[in-house]
């Protein structure tokens, strides 16, 4: 065999082992951050609303919004927007999808009144600003000013089923070092998981909007799809929806500020901003829509929903 051939083949090998290396890192250390930032929100005595709409959901999206950013600043815009495109579409389409198969999922009242409006104004606002193929610092503040606005929203309107006030016994310290941990081992992650995915892209000449859409999204979407499964099969996948929309939220305001602000600059993907944007829209309305007309996802809607994941993954992969 060729000696370049066996670099480069080599090359391939330590890139693919760099990105399942990293996504396992990013979905371990994303669990201890949310863990240990949501105890040490309780041992400072913060509000079970606050913690629920702010810890919980930043935590749960930190995995897709330092990956992005991270990718951003290294100058693959690309890679960046499709792991979030594709992590959005991914959890109303795949993971919903999926639960909704095993069983029919009810919706409550503060999803379909406030959780699913603002995904869908979120996930809105996250397609104008990369529809013209750019992402920039102006797109950024904007993007943040609206996540300002959703947290208000989301605090003073506390959740039916929000998390109620717990006494831990969990000393300050030890929640600290937990979030410090389960936070350095995000960024860790996402420098393997970036560093992987863009070396695979230009090994088999893939975009890196594609390899976001699919490899890095579906990665950090694995344990929400774990999740729903266990949750269905004891027909209690209603109280993830929430959860669902929630992080969609986070992605597309969060995600998309972060990048801006790091300036991320041309995306250079049409298919990435054209038809996946449409397929994480479509995913948002469909489920929301649905939802609110009959309080539940069944199975013609589940494979509706699936049949949206799998038309955007064909489109991106063709050609």
């Amino acid at each position: 065999m060729d000696p370049q051939e066996i670099t480069i083949r080599g090359h391939v090998l330590l890139a693919a082992i760099s990105l399942l290396v990293g996504l396992c890192i990013l979905v371990k250390a994303g669990d201890i951050f949310v863990e240990g930032a949501a105890q040490l929100a309780r041992s400072l005595k913060v509000s079970s609303v606050v913690i629920g709409a702010i810890v919980l959901g930043f935590g749960t999206s930190a995995p897709e919004l330092v990956v992005s950013t991270i990718a951003a600043a290294r100058g693959n815009a690309a890679l960046g927007v499709g792991n979030i495109v594709g992590s959005n579409v991914a959890n109303l389409s795949l993971v919903l999808g999926v639960a909704a198969l095993i069983t029919p999922i009810a919706l409550s009242t503060s999803v379909i009144r406030r959780q699913a409006p603002l995904s869908i104004a979120a996930v809105a606002a996250f397609a104008i600003a990369v529809w013209d193929g750019e992402l920039n610092r102006s797109d950024g503040t904007i993007l943040l000013v609206l996540l300002a606005g959703a947290m208000v929203i989301l605090i003073r309107t506390p959740d039916e089923a929000a998390l109620t006030e717990t006494n831990s016994d969990k000393s300050i310290g030890r929640s600290l070092l937990m979030s410090l941990l389960g936070l350095g081992g995000v960024l860790v992650g996402a420098q393997l998981a970036v560093s992987g995915a863009t070396t695979l892209a230009e090994s088999w000449g893939l975009s890196g909007g594609f390899i976001g859409f699919s490899l890095v999204a579906l990665g950090t979407s694995l344990p929400e799809l774990v999740t729903a499964v266990a949750a269905a099969r004891k027909n209690e996948a209603g109280l993830i929806v929430g959860n669902l929309f929630g992080s969609n939220l986070f992605n597309g305001l969060a995600g998309g500020a972060a990048m801006g602000l790091a300036n991320a600059g041309r995306i250079g993907d049409t298919k990435l901003t054209t038809g996946a944007l449409l397929a994480m829209l479509g995913a948002v309305i469909w489920a929301y829509a649905r939802g609110a007309l009959k309080r539940r996802i069944g199975k013609a809607d589940a494979f509706m929903l699936l049949g949206i994941y799998v038309a955007a993954m064909v489109y991106l992969a063709a050609g």
